[in-house]
């Protein structure tokens, strides 16, 4: 199954990070109340680790406000054996 990045930013204000946090909180989806949030350290945002079968599947875990901004990147692992096709791939 496809594994996915989701990145959500917000503003820099506290009460926006504060409206952000509660409203991944009241979705009750375990994903996203699981979220990894930047804000102490100055990055206004949350990245959560998913697999689900698209990216439109992983748009749909957010609260609704979130969705249309919402980065969605698919994850690969790279073996050894896979590192020459992946080169090839990236060639211009």
């Amino acid at each position: 199954m496809p594994r996915y990045l989701i990145e959500v930013s917000h503003e820099d204000s506290k009460e926006a990070c504060n409206l952000a946090k509660l409203a991944f909180y009241r979705t009750g989806s375990h994903f996203v109340t699981h979220a990894d949030w930047g804000c102490s350290d100055g990055e206004h945002k949350a990245w959560i680790n998913v697999e689900l079968d698209s990216k439109e599947e992983a748009k749909t875990i957010l609260p609704p406000a979130f969705r249309s901004n919402a980065k969605v990147i698919e994850l690969e692992k790279i073996d050894s054996e896979s590192m020459e096709q992946v080169i090839n791939k990236h060639k211009g």
